[in-house]
């Protein structure tokens, strides 16, 4: 179940990537399960990761090789991700496990083990099938390709309880050059990402220095990946890797990094947007737009109140235009010397709240018909500033109990 179009856009090669999947069972037979993404020599790539205590043992070691590799001025070589099994919650044997891995693929590959970084996802608190895992490297190095078919390949490589793989792709006019950046992700539940996504890997053939590519990551992950919630929940695997090849030109002026930055965000969020289009047992795609406030942490804060609300969810997924629910979730969020009289609150085209109430001239029947659609807009001003900000996020239904509940199985 999933809200939109499904389909995987063209996939444009980008020179020096190649990607390679294989099916090594680490979790269920015939299934793409392992990818591994080869980067040219000096390719330049920056990373976001999971805040969360409990992070995954991946998380880990690829933040110490990331480091290790721009502290002496080189690249990573190799990402190499599975899924199936987060290898999150194993303590000092899923470290081991996640170092034993890069180690492998550096050997096959004849690069040094730090040049690669190990991503997992899938089922916490189980230690990896090293045996399986390691033995389908071979096969996804031979399967390295750097056509539009690979980038598919490896968005379904990645994939747990998606229902479809997750792409972006565009290219950017400079004047006199082009450049490419292409993304692929994936998540479908535990999704409140506090840095980015479940795991998404975004790749360009613009050069750029190691600063700059931080920071543009950091900013436009601020304005995606960090502004969707599914269920509230972060996870212990959660990345979000941009890699710069160098095979392009040099991206040094205001105007080409401006242009440059627009169009990583535009894949960001399309990219994080898809998640949400394919979050567990959705039905809707919901838009929540906070206005009027006097900070965006404050209008983040009301948004992802209304998001989180199990009452909001549960009546988008019934259609019911319950917008007292709507109403008490914004009341509830942590906003000081809050003046309910200066909000409104729109369904869609539909005024709901106005002036501490309900607006004039509201029916049910209005309600109830904007509430039918698969995509939904809401619409909150607070009346106190001009700082905004929008979230996404899904409703919730049996789907999503039926699937968490038979997760394991």
């Amino acid at each position: 179940m999933a809200v939109g179009d499904a389909s995987f856009p063209e996939m444009p090669a980008i020179p020096g990537i190649r990607l390679g999947t294989a099916m090594a069972g680490i979790k269920k037979p015939d299934r793409r399960d392992l990818v591994v993404i080869e980067m040219p020599e000096g390719a330049r790539v920056a990373g976001t990761f999971t805040r969360n205590a409990f992070c995954a043992a991946p998380v880990t070691v690829a933040r110490e090789h990331l480091a290790a590799g721009v502290a002496r001025g080189e690249g990573a070589r190799y990402l190499v991700i599975n899924t199936g099994n987060a290898n999150a919650g194993t303590g000092e044997e899923g470290l081991r496990d996640a170092r034993a891995t890069c180690a492998e693929l550096a050997r096959l590959a004849g690069v040094p083990a730090q040049a690669v970084l190990p991503f997992s996802t899938g089922v916490i608190g189980e230690t990896l099938p090293m045996q399986r895992l390691l033995a389908g490297l071979p096969a996804a190095l031979e399967g390295l390709d750097d056509g539009a078919g690979a980038w598919r390949l490896a968005g379904e490589g990645i994939l747990t309880t998606d229902t479809r793989p997750k792409g972006a792709s565009i290219t950017l006019d400079l004047g006199d050059a082009t450049v490419t950046i292409n993304g692929i992700a994936k998540g479908s539940g535990m999704i409140q990402p506090n840095m980015a996504t479940m795991l998404a890997f975004v790749a360009t053939d613009a050069t750029l220095d190691q600063g700059l590519l931080q920071t543009l990551l950091r900013e436009t992950v601020e304005r995606s990946f960090n502004c969707i919630t599914v269920d509230g929940d972060t996870s212990t695997n959660d990345a979000c890797m941009l890699i710069s090849t160098g095979q392009g030109p040099v991206l040094a002026d205001e105007e080409a990094i401006a242009v440059f930055r627009d169009g990583l965000q535009r894949v960001m969020t399309e990219l994080a947007q898809a998640i949400i289009r394919d979050a567990e047992g959705a039905t809707k795609f919901v838009t929540l737009q906070v206005n009027g406030a006097t900070t965006r942490r404050e209008a983040l804060d009301v948004a992802f109140t209304v998001a989180h609300s199990p009452l909001v969810k549960t009546a988008l997924y019934a259609s019911d235009a319950n917008w007292g629910r709507i109403l008490a979730a914004v009341g509830r969020a942590p906003v000081d010397d809050f003046d309910v009289s200066r909000v409104t609150i729109d369904l869609g085209e539909v005024r709901l709240v106005a002036g501490g109430g309900r607006a004039p001239g509201y029916t049910e029947e209005a309600g109830s018909a904007v509430m039918a659609r698969d995509e939904i807009t809401i619409r909150i001003d607070l009346g106190r500033g001009e700082e905004s900000a929008t979230v996404w996020t899904s409703d919730l239904s049996q789907d999503y109990v039926s699937i968490n509940a038979d997760y394991r199985s």
